[in-house]
């Protein structure tokens, strides 16, 4: 965020020169990691094990070899020049679906040289593109490891079980939840059952005072929270909030991820929580949790605060490799707040945007062209410069923070997966399928891209592009972006 009158100044910014085979060890690692084929599949049906098709009278003709998905980099690549850019891309910037204003930075991943700048340190409305400091914000604060907890706690009447929220929006209520691998109620719904040793509970308290709110960020539109690409942020949800976790699950795809969310999220998980310990809805309310005893209890019953049980979330990694892939922006607001809650700040909005700054400062990117109001990009108060993302990417594969190169896994590419799967479909596009890597960002009026590109020479770069004064349509804005990186990937630039 800016920094206040009287602060220090943030940090200068710090171009790195990038050694190239470290990149590509980084960037080989993070996609072996997170199971990301590539190659254009061919039979998946095959190769997830569904069985072996029925013989035909006419035998198949067999499948094509596979097409290559993400192109090599050479270290030893000439590297493009500013004026070979400029005259490739100063055509494009114009292009009217872009609208008035157009931000762009381009620079050469290996000697961190900037090759195109229009308004490169102009904080921009960024969209979704905002998960990108969020994400490399989140794993040098937690760490790659680091797990959400949920807890289960003695409260402080007879039979009073208190449900801890610790911030992890993946959390399920049995093995139907939206989330692959995410922690269950049910599982800590047993441990409380063992910890109590047969003693019935009789009521749920609900803690979700992590957060202190508000439940929605400035900035947001009035729709986000109904129509379902966002949801009320609270300490303690189930599946991200939603309603019908199953249903989504099964049709996210053609709803596009969207999904209708409860208006009380932590009561919503109580509730469950207290019908896996056959507890009535009726005894289900908000509270507090007791301070934890100094020591355990003398007899057989928990002291008020005693931990009855604990589950974790999937580890950040992956929580920053689903946020990126599928711009889950639930997920992305809890990994802020976790931003906040390692620098020792409030796990709120403003909170989580004051400890993202601190932790970009510190990283040595321009804080000064940070402005956050959420960590998802929904808020049209969000400022980012162009130079700061590229710097960023820049940074997350540099392999002198290894940690942060967590955000290459999830990161869409182009025709191949994310938010780009259907995208550079079109000729004047086409070429940057598969070579093209980048996170998207789209609000009404504004649209934003940034990643890396292979140049035709085999040359890495990194790339933001931002606009927040566009007036044409979606898919014409879309193409407009696709198009300025598709030419980056075909020209030499020299």
């Amino acid at each position: 965020m800016v920094a206040p009158p009287g602060a220090a100044p943030p940090p200068a910014r710090r171009r790195r020169a990038l050694p190239l085979v470290v990149l590509a060890t980084v960037l080989l690692l993070v996609l072996a990691g997170a199971g990301l084929f590539v190659a254009r599949p061919g039979p998946v049906a095959g190769w997830l094990g569904e069985g072996t098709p029925e013989p035909t009278a006419s035998p198949a003709p067999p499948e094509p070899d596979p097409q290559a998905v993400l192109a090599a980099f050479d270290p030893n690549a000439p590297a493009p020049t500013p004026d070979g850019v400029r005259a490739a891309l100063a055509p494009l910037v114009g292009q009217p679906a872009l609208g008035s204003r157009v931000n762009v930075s381009v620079a050469d991943v290996a000697t961190g040289k900037s090759l195109f700048a229009k308004g490169e340190d102009a904080p921009t409305v960024p969209a979704s593109v905002t998960k990108l400091v969020t994400a490399v914000t989140v794993l040098e604060a937690r760490g790659p490891a680091y797990r959400i907890p949920t807890r289960a706690v003695a409260g402080a009447a007879p039979g009073e079980v208190v449900l801890v929220g610790g911030g992890d929006p993946t959390l399920a209520v049995d093995g139907d939840g939206f989330y692959p691998g995410a922690a269950r109620l049910d599982n800590l719904a047993k441990q409380v059952r063992e910890a109590l040793g047969g003693a019935a509970p009789t009521k749920v308290t609900v803690d979700s005072t992590l957060y202190p709110g508000p439940v929605l960020a400035a900035g947001w539109d009035d729709d986000i929270p109904v129509e379902g690409f966002g949801a009320r942020i609270t300490a303690l949800m189930t599946d991200g909030a939603r309603v019908d976790p199953v249903y989504a699950r099964k049709h996210h795809e053609e709803t596009n991820h969207a999904a209708e969310r409860s208006s009380e999220p932590d009561l919503l998980a109580g509730r469950a929580f207290a019908k896996l310990l056959g507890v009535p809805a009726g005894k289900v309310a908000k509270g507090k949790a007791p301070a934890a005893p100094a020591s355990p209890a003398a007899t057989g019953t928990p002291a008020p605060g005693s931990e009855l049980g604990k589950v974790e979330s999937l580890p950040v990694i992956r929580l920053v490799d689903i946020m990126i892939s599928d711009s889950d922006n639930v997920i992305a607001e809890a990994l802020a707040r976790q931003v906040a809650l390692a620098q020792g700040k409030p796990a709120s909005f403003a909170g989580a945007g004051a400890a993202m700054d601190a932790v970009a400062g510190e990283l040595g990117l321009p804080a000064d062209e940070l402005d956050l109001s959420d960590g998802s990009g929904l808020s049209r108060k969000n400022r980012i410069s162009p130079s700061l993302l590229t710097d960023l990417l820049a940074l997350a594969g540099n392999g002198r923070n290894p940690e942060l190169g967590a955000i290459f896994g999830g990161l869409p590419v182009a025709a191949w997966s994310g938010t780009l799967d259907e995208r550079y479909q079109a000729a004047a596009t086409s070429a940057g399928a598969g070579v093209v890597r980048a996170k998207t960002g789209t609000l009404t009026g504004v649209h934003a891209i940034a990643g890396l590109v292979t140049t035709a020479d085999g040359r890495l770069l990194t790339f933001a592009v931002l606009t927040d004064q566009t007036v044409g349509s979606l898919d014409d804005s879309r193409q407009a972006l696709d198009r300025i990186t598709s030419t980056l990937a075909t020209c030499g630039c020299r």
